[in-house]
């Protein structure tokens, strides 16, 4: 991992809540950010904050997602995302995590990555697929 990556490091991104981001099993008047759309935004957000400073050929997973949802955020609303490096041991990759609307905070909390090697990933990927044919 390129030393660039420091603790304090952030990014922000602003996203539009869209219908394909909301919950819809209260029907129209109660379209609201779904969490797993919200929990789908900060990874990016934070993937691509790592992906700012690591050699090609690298890029990170999802290991840990500890988030608040505090509030709704109604479609068509903006929603700005910040992200946080909180600390980083070897090659994980420690966010803090903040979201708000115009309106309210409407999370806060934890995301987790590891950097990963992309070939390496990929071939230990084929190799598990190649055990589940055996099984």
């Amino acid at each position: 991992m390129s030393n660039a990556l420091e603790v304090g490091s952030t990014m922000s991104r602003e996203i539009t809540v869209d219908a394909d981001r909301t919950i819809d099993f209260m029907g129209e008047a109660c379209r609201v950010y779904a969490t797993p759309s919200l929990v789908r935004d900060i990874e990016h957000l934070c993937r691509d904050l790592i992906l700012k400073h690591v050699p090609e050929g690298q890029d990170s997973v999802g290991t840990v997602v500890n988030i608040v949802h505090t509030a709704p955020t109604l479609i068509d609303s903006p929603v700005t995302i910040t992200a946080t490096v909180a600390a980083l041991d070897g090659r994980k990759v420690a966010f803090d995590i903040g979201a708000s609307d115009p309106l309210d905070e409407i999370c806060k909390g934890r995301h987790e990555r590891v950097v990963v090697d992309v070939d390496k990933t990929r071939d230990r990927l084929a190799q598990k697929a190649a055990r589940m044919k055996g099984s």
